[in-house]
């Protein structure tokens, strides 16, 4: 039997790094979803303050395999 995976789009943000809100989106999202396979950069932001970046943000597509 073939596999059915889903998408979701998630967003979340770290004030350390574009990687970290990457890590964030997958450890929070794997709270509540079995399976995940990817996560797909679809946006990056950031907010400035100051002249320096405070808050590094994601959109991401999460892929997981429907149980």
């Amino acid at each position: 039997m073939s596999e059915v995976v889903k998408v979701i789009e998630v967003m979340a943000e770290s004030n350390q790094s574009w990687e970290d809100a990457a890590a964030q989106a997958v450890g929070k999202a794997a709270k509540s979803v079995h399976n995940i396979k990817s996560i797909y950069i679809k946006n990056f932001e950031a907010k400035v303050e100051g002249d320096k970046i405070t808050q590094y943000r994601v959109d991401a597509k999460l892929s997981f395999v429907l149980d």
